[in-house]
């Protein structure tokens, strides 16, 4: 039988945890084998469809950005198993902060997205690793600091943006790089550097909280 919201909160998973970009996540595999350690039996998500047998769900209303996309809002929808208990969690597909545009959706992004929903929803309903979110949660309502500085993450997608333009228009990474007098593996090691310095900023955080 699985413990109480009580005890598994008060499990500590940030040891099981990994750093993407710096930040602890707890992976959904990892998740499954922490409830049945504590106790499930059956644990497992499904993903729901829409009315078109897809996973991904979209508004009807669409938006132009400032560079004249075209987008919509998307998010994924899943039923949460954990013995008898079935629950639905329904969640955007986001990119770190940022909502996934038009020009950039991926099967990959709408898999993570329905992954993170799997974890938050475990975390709500059973307690299970609850304190990662009311971390982030508490994180996401301070003031923003666009005024500043700007988000690296956020100039990454919008560098990305503009590379899948490209790519629309039959300009493989190879010919971007050409086309700027680089090589593919320089252009690759510049679109690496976007990561690279927001996992150093977010470490340099951690040692400033630790002193």
């Amino acid at each position: 039988m699985l413990k109480s919201y009580d005890e598994l909160r008060k499990i500590d998973v940030t040891k099981h945890c990994d750093l993407r970009d710096g930040i602890p996540y707890l992976n959904w595999a990892k998740c499954i084998d922490l409830l049945h350690e504590n106790g499930a039996e059956k644990v497992y998500f499904v993903p729901l469809v829409n009315e078109n047998g897809s996973s991904l769900f979209m508004s009807n209303q669409e938006f132009t950005d400032s560079r004249s996309n075209t987008n919509r809002c998307y998010e994924t929808r899943i039923e949460i198993h954990i013995d008898d208990n079935v629950y639905i969690m329904q969640s955007p597909v986001m990119n770190g902060a940022n909502p996934v545009k038009d020009n950039s959706m991926s099967q990959q992004r709408v898999w993570n997205s329905m992954c993170r929903s799997f974890v938050k929803g475990v975390a709500i309903y059973t307690g299970l690793g609850f304190d990662l979110w009311l971390k982030e949660e508490k994180e996401l309502g301070k003031p923003s600091k666009d005024d500043v500085y700007h988000d690296i993450m956020q100039v990454r997608e919008r560098v990305f943006e503009k590379i899948t333009a490209l790519n629309k228009r039959d300009m493989a990474l190879s010919d971007i790089a050409h086309a700027m007098g680089k090589t593919e593996d320089e252009l690759k090691n510049y679109l690496n550097q976007y990561k690279i310095l927001f996992a150093f900023e977010n470490n340099l955080e951690v040692l400033i909280k630790q002193k």
